[in-house]
């Protein structure tokens, strides 16, 4: 394996948000820690994003990289990231947001302190996001340092709201987001994947983001109509297909997601989709049983989410 050049690559992927690229440029430029990387993968801007990134790289106190992509999601402009990182941690900086000055100082001194031994058995360190006004987003972990995987804080301790940290680039090498499915991906999809693998997180009760929701980012996924009903179908059918034990933690939400289920599964198939669901079929008994029964529930969502959209169109 190939030595990492940097203990951090800072990865941007952006598509005609050069207005907003200068936060995330400053708070970069702001970091305690320099052993970093900035790259940015542009998903085909026609803006001025190139000229300022590569006017940002030429005057810059630390190495700046530009790659330019034909537009085609942020799924493939993460994978495509990933695969050009150069450092040993990846960190993923949306476009319109920016880091505390001690984030990578502080992400770095957490994962050297799990120990040589142990490092091998996890995938990264996770924190907290805040707002500008300082309020955390969401949900705080268990315990002010608590390791456990991705999933199992998701489906287990049912921890919400946005989070932040750093991930292992040679395990992302290993689990990229299918490129042949269209639209979003949810990032359950890699993250669960790498849970199921065995990999552990350590969570942290420490904000080491400020996220600023701003409308048109590649992480924009308030449309949730057939626009991206076949990522909704895949958010579903993860829980169902591989975590059907999460029963038992929260019944009340496996069953609602059985039911969104079929809501998702007929919207993807009404909008041509059909391909997609053909290669994610859900195979688990049990989960099969629950859409089943709650199949009433789930196309009575369907058909309500249908007339809305025509009283809209209308």
């Amino acid at each position: 394996m190939q030595a990492s050049q940097y203990a951090f690559t800072v990865l941007t992927t952006t598509y005609n948000r050069v207005d907003v690229l200068k936060r995330a440029y400053a708070s970069l430029a702001a970091q305690t820690y320099r052993d970093f990387e900035w790259l940015v993968v542009d998903d085909g801007s026609t803006d001025a994003t190139r000229e300022q990134v590569l006017a940002w790289a030429a005057e810059s106190a630390f190495p700046i990289r530009y790659v330019w992509q034909e537009n085609a999601h942020k799924k493939t402009a993460f994978n495509h990231g990933v695969r050009e990182a150069r450092g040993e941690l990846l960190v993923v900086l949306d476009d319109d947001d920016e880091l505390t000055r001690d984030t990578l100082a502080r992400l770095k001194k957490i994962w050297d302190a799990i120990g040589d031994e142990q490092r091998g058995n996890f995938i990264g360190v996770t924190g907290l996001c805040a707002r500008p006004d300082g309020k955390v987003v969401g949900d705080l972990f268990p315990a002010d340092v608590f390791d456990c995987p991705a999933a199992e804080m998701a489906l287990k301790h049912r921890v919400r709201g946005e989070k932040f940290g750093c991930q292992r680039v040679d395990v992302l090498r290993q689990f990229p987001f299918p490129e042949d499915v269209p639209g979003f991906v949810p990032e359950s999809f890699v993250w669960w994947a790498i849970s199921r693998a065995g990999y552990l997180n350590r969570f942290v009760n420490q904000v080491v983001r400020v996220y600023h929701p701003t409308p048109g980012s590649l992480s924009d996924r308030r449309q949730a109509g057939n626009r991206h009903a076949v990522g909704l179908y895949l958010l579903n059918w993860i829980t169902l297909q591989h975590h059907a034990a999460s029963f038992w933690y929260d019944p009340m939400t496996f069953t609602m997601t059985a039911a969104r289920f079929t809501r998702f599964a007929r919207s993807a198939q009404r909008a041509g989709h059909g391909d997609v669901i053909g290669r994610y079929p859900l195979t688990q008994p049990f989960s099969r049983l629950m859409v089943w029964l709650t199949w009433p529930l789930g196309w009575a969502l369907y058909e309500r989410h249908k007339r809305e959209r025509g009283s809209k169109a209308a």
